[in-house]
């Protein structure tokens, strides 16, 4: 079978084009077995996906912030009570605003998290409006670690997925500890899925 949009030659069976990921033929309904050897279509239990990994973004520069803050807030403290003559307790209450900033960074790093399942990568954001994001590992076409020099030096970094949409989008793993080890499960399941 040819693909219609890039001309490469795909197999018989193949869903999408392998180099562009068109989708070739008319989607079949997904089924799973059940132990009972019956089919069951269209199951929605997410029971059913084995979890490979699951990881939030890094939170080693949140507590740097906060180390910074609580330095800068002592800091204010003295500068208003002992200098300025300010109050003690509106200088502790003006130096603990200081720990809000990296507090806030804090809670949208937790905010986020990235799994990994037998088909699936997943991404999760948001807390109240929550928005979760599936890319089928099938559709993946190639997954490249990525770090600056500071990321390297504190041992983490970005891992691409280049996905294979009409879009052609790509998607990033932010700030994630130790890179290499979470691309290389995720090859792994990829070429378990290609066999």
């Amino acid at each position: 079978m040819f693909c219609t949009k890039c001309g490469t030659q795909n197999s018989d069976e193949a869903a999408f084009c392998r180099k562009c990921g068109l989708q070739l033929g008319e989607e079949i309904e997904t089924r799973v077995a059940a132990r009972g050897g019956s089919a069951i279509a269209g199951n929605d239990d997410d029971s059913d996906h084995e979890v490979i990994f699951t990881i939030s973004p890094t939170v080693k520069f949140i507590m740097a912030g906060y180390a910074f803050a609580v330095l800068s807030a002592f800091l204010v403290v003295g500068v208003f009570s002992i200098m300025l003559g300010v109050s003690p307790i509106f200088a502790v209450i003006i130096g603990l605003l200081f720990l809000l900033v990296p507090a806030y960074f804090h809670i949208r790093q937790k905010l986020v998290r990235y799994s990994l399942t037998d088909t699936t990568i997943e991404i999760d954001r948001g807390l109240i409006s929550r928005t979760t994001q599936n890319i089928p590992l099938r559709r993946v076409q190639d997954v490249t670690v990525s770090a600056s020099f500071m990321q390297r030096l504190l041992g983490f970094g970005d891992i691409v997925v280049d996905n294979a949409s009409e879009t052609g989008n790509k998607v990033v793993l932010d700030n994630i500890d130790s890179p290499r080890k979470y691309a290389d499960l995720l090859l792994k399941q990829m070429r378990r899925l290609d066999r």
